[in-house]
């Protein structure tokens, strides 16, 4: 049973995914402009915020907003905050690759209690509520059984700014690879971390997130029965930006190789 707040982060994550998919049927035409190294917008991200926002701000009027164009608006103190990500892999997008998706979570003081990832290429809405599980349209979702690191499929993302650790990437990447039974980057977190939900990947691992690349992955993971981390092992992944997740034992092998190549985390 959805929950008012679900049903209107469904509605607003659906709205979103409608202007996706007229858009991808032109992409040659978009206008798009660099955020930064490798960091591309395009006047779709714009256009699904704009649309994401106006529907929960009047539904909600008295929550803040955290997007990834327009940062925080909203009132300076309010319980509730939604965290969006109005196009999770736009590089994906731009090209046509269909690994893309909308993100939205709610956050409630310091904890997150609704989720919803819609991929509008596959057309399937993950969602989740704390304290009720994981969903994948309807169908409820756990993480995989696997125990054995050399059975894992494990998901990451690489590093693409030039203050990134490659190193530590590097040293994490060749350990994990020699121990799994094989690597996948398919360039939105938010889908990884859907994919972990529904057991399709064991666990997932990735530094230099922002909290809209997490949020609603995150409960995701935590609702289907998996574990969720910092790189630390604690609960500060949000702020951190950094994310550790998988089912249980193979979270368990994961973290450690993490740590001893990441040497001083933060």
């Amino acid at each position: 049973m959805s929950t008012p707040m679900l049903n209107i982060a469904l509605k607003a994550a659906r709205a979103a995914c409608t202007i996706m998919n007229r858009a991808s049927d032109n992409l040659s035409s978009l206008e798009v402009h660099k955020k930064a190294h490798h960091d591309y917008v395009s006047e779709v991200d714009m256009a699904c915020e704009r649309t994401i926002i106006d529907i929960l701000r009047e539904a909600y009027p008295t929550h803040q907003i955290l997007a990834e164009e327009t940062g925080v608006t909203g009132p300076e103190k309010s319980a509730f905050q939604w965290i969006i990500d109005p196009l999770d892999g736009t590089t994906n997008f731009l090209h046509g690759f269909p690994q893309y998706a909308v993100s939205i979570a709610l956050k409630r003081e310091n904890e997150v209690i609704e989720a919803v990832v819609a991929d509008p290429v596959a057309n399937e809405v993950f969602t989740a509520t704390r304290g009720v599980g994981a969903f994948v349209n309807g169908r409820r979702l756990r993480v995989s059984k696997r125990s054995q690191m050399a059975e894992a499929l494990v998901g990451t993302g690489f590093p693409f700014r030039r203050t990134d650790d490659y190193d530590a990437f590097l040293k994490v990447f060749k350990e994990v690879a020699q121990s799994t039974s094989g690597l996948r980057r398919a360039g939105a977190a938010s889908l990884d971390l859907a994919y972990v939900a529904a057991g399709r990947l064991d666990a997932f691992w990735e530094a230099n997130l922002k909290s809209w690349d997490m949020a609603a992955g995150s409960l995701l993971v935590l609702e289907a029965g998996g574990l969720v981390t910092d790189f630390k092992g604690e609960s500060d992944y949000l702020e951190k930006g950094q994310i550790i997740a998988g089912t249980p034992k193979i979270f368990g092998q994961l973290l450690p190789m993490v740590q001893r190549n990441y040497g001083d985390i933060k």
